[in-house]
């Protein structure tokens, strides 16, 4: 039986990830603090005779955490990832980016245990290169609102990379691009759920600035099914990705922010959208959309469920 450690098991794609993990079969314990995850997306595990749940920050819980049997990967999902969380929670934010996955890391060192990293295609900033390629060395600000969130998954890149080359750590770094889906709440703040809600309740949907900014959406079912082919491969199939080996996982198809608004009203409406027209957002990127081609050669992922199908099952669920 694989065992594995997960940080953040609360949030939406940790929560996600125990259930697969669980399903096939698979040991886990989840630590999360609950400050942003939510107990409720977790409920059914619970119960779970392979699932054990320690509540508590990673960064305190996992240096006393003596399990009795081997450890085999180890994943650091822990973060405050919304903007409503990181604006009002900056703090927390940088923690976990550095004291949690710090503590990640030496427990999968201690354990020889594989370790993977959940980074964010937030690292390329506003690209010049678009599809994004995992060599692009993007640009982020330092001192903006933002930055709690940014600088503190580039930090946690640069660590990873630090443990794999001095103590031979097997890590693997993904950078995720926006994944939406079941379990993400409207009042998680971002985008997706967001404009379904307010679409639900028949109200304006809010863009920011002209509404030509872009963005790429990949369905949660088919993050998790790139993050397990990545952790599963083995060690030497991931050259050339880098050292340590670092993927891209997303949905290269890009859509403008005008557009995803009138496609999450389609979703569940028939009448023609509303939209309530706010100021742009600060340093908001022009366009954002991955090149996948490392996880189509590499891992043979891309994702199969589009926006339209993918946002009916997500309304699907708001509704619900």
């Amino acid at each position: 039986m694989i065992r594995h450690i997960v940080t953040g098991c609360a949030g939406f794609l940790g929560s996600h990830l125990v259930h697969t993990l669980l399903a096939r079969g698979d040991h886990v314990i989840g630590v999360d603090s609950l400050i942003s995850g939510g107990i409720d997306r977790i409920s059914a595990s619970l119960s779970h005779p392979h699932f054990q749940f320690v509540r508590g920050d990673a960064a305190h819980v996992l240096p006393g955490l003596k399990p009795s049997e081997r450890i085999h990967y180890v994943w650091a999902l822990a973060a405050l990832a919304s903007p409503v969380h990181y604006f009002k929670r900056p703090l927390e934010t940088a923690w976990a980016g550095a004291d949690a996955h710090r503590a990640a890391l030496d427990f999968a060192a201690d354990r020889a245990a594989r370790f993977f990293y959940t980074s964010t295609s937030e690292l390329y900033g506003d690209p010049d290169v678009v599809p994004t390629p995992e060599t692009y060395v993007g640009r982020i600000n330092s001192l903006s609102l933002r930055a709690p969130y940014d600088a503190s998954k580039l930090y946690g890149e640069t660590l990873a990379a630090i443990f794999a080359r001095s103590v031979g750590l097997d890590v693997r770094i993904t950078r995720l691009f926006n994944s939406y889906g079941p379990g993400m709440p409207a009042s998680d703040g971002r985008v997706v759920p967001a404009y379904i809600d307010a679409a639900l309740k028949g109200d304006a949907l809010p863009v920011h600035g002209d509404g030509k900014q872009t963005r790429s959406f990949c369905y949660v079912d088919d993050t998790i099914r790139g993050m397990l082919a990545f952790m599963d491969a083995d060690r030497g199939a991931l050259r050339p990705a880098g050292d340590p080996p670092v993927i891209n996982i997303g949905n290269p198809a890009e859509i403008s922010m005008m557009a995803l608004a009138r496609a999450c009203w389609k979703a569940v409406r028939d009448d023609e959208p509303r939209i309530s027209p706010l100021a742009p957002n600060p340093d908001d990127p022009r366009r954002r959309s991955p090149d996948i081609t490392r996880a189509r050669e590499i891992l043979r992922w891309q994702p199969t469920v589009d926006l339209s199908d993918g946002l009916r099952r997500t309304a699907a669920w708001l509704r619900g």
